[in-house]
């Protein structure tokens, strides 16, 4: 189990400004963790992982059975902050019949011809699922804030946006979430923090990797000219969208193993702090499956 305190490094506070200068991207987050060594803090990593991957497979069970929540997990990120992979090893253990998976690519025409949330609609989770948006609506209020041209691909009346539109668009998103959690739907919303050194190694590593050529989309190295663009659309979107009822965590992007343990104990401990419980049988159900079970005992 990871330390509270740690954790509460990462949750962003509702109302209070956010730089992300203040964020650690690295796997040290302290003197303790320093004076431990990168070895034997990887080496717990991994195995607080291990455990936590095994308590979700067990929490999404309840999940299931319990048919009253469901769970909304937003992964955002720069390019190559590890989302798909945080994916993978995170929900690797979860029953996939309870576990719906969505990349948000650019929008259909269809989707451009309805409000900015309508596409996402469609694929929140039902009651007893998780449900992992790989990018979400929050790309309306950053890809779209750094280039104004896909906004107007969305044919909003009224005048150019300016800071009162996009203050709208936040309370549009925090009244949306809050409606999603007032019916049952729990959101964890995680920002994976990679430094652009660190972007710049990754970039390069699938430069150099034949087997990972295809990963590489020219357009990441176009966006990256527009980093501090991105950042100031974080710190901004971080400050306004993080709520008591659907809060962001900054989590350290910078080594792997570091996002993924966190994400995963975050995930399980605040699933399992729901308390669920097995749905409990009556009297009347109780008598028929023992009935039930005699006529099988007596075949």
């Amino acid at each position: 189990m990871i330390q509270e305190k740690y954790i509460n490094k990462c949750r962003i506070i509702p109302g209070k400004k956010v730089d992300l200068r203040r964020f650690n991207t690295g796997w040290s987050q302290d003197d303790d963790l320093e004076a431990a060594g990168n070895k034997a803090v990887k080496e717990r990593a991994l195995e607080t992982l291990e455990k936590n991957r095994r308590e979700l497979y067990a929490a999404q069970e309840l999940l299931w059975a319990n048919n009253t929540y469901s769970v909304l997990i937003i992964l955002q990120g720069m390019d190559t902050s590890g989302k798909d992979g945080t994916i993978k090893h995170v929900m690797s253990g979860v029953n996939p019949q309870g576990c719906r998976v969505t990349s948000f690519k650019a929008p259909s025409e269809e989707e451009l011809d309805h409000d900015f949330l309508w596409r996402y609609w469609r694929h929140l989770p039902a009651r007893g699922e998780i449900a992992v948006f790989n990018r979400s609506y929050y790309e309306e209020v950053l890809v779209v804030k750094i280039h104004p041209d896909l906004l107007e691909r969305q044919r909003i009346p009224g005048e150019r946006p300016g800071k009162k539109f996009w203050k709208a668009r936040y309370e549009d998103i925090n009244a949306y979430e809050h409606h999603l959690t007032q019916n049952g739907t729990l959101i964890l919303k995680f920002y994976l923090h990679i430094s652009k050194d660190e972007q710049k190694e990754r970039l390069l590593d699938r430069l150099k990797n034949d087997e990972k050529l295809w990963k590489y989309a020219i357009s990441d190295q176009k966006e990256r000219q527009y980093w501090d663009d991105y950042i100031k659309a974080y710190e901004d979107m971080l400050y306004a969208t993080s709520t008591n009822w659907a809060p962001w965590y900054v989590i350290p992007g910078d080594h792997k193993w570091v996002a993924r343990t966190l994400v995963a104990e975050i995930i399980s401990t605040t699933i399992r702090s729901l308390d669920l419980r097995y749905p409990k049988v009556t009297e009347e159900q109780r008598a028929a499956l023992i009935e039930a079970r005699k006529e099988l005992e007596q075949e």
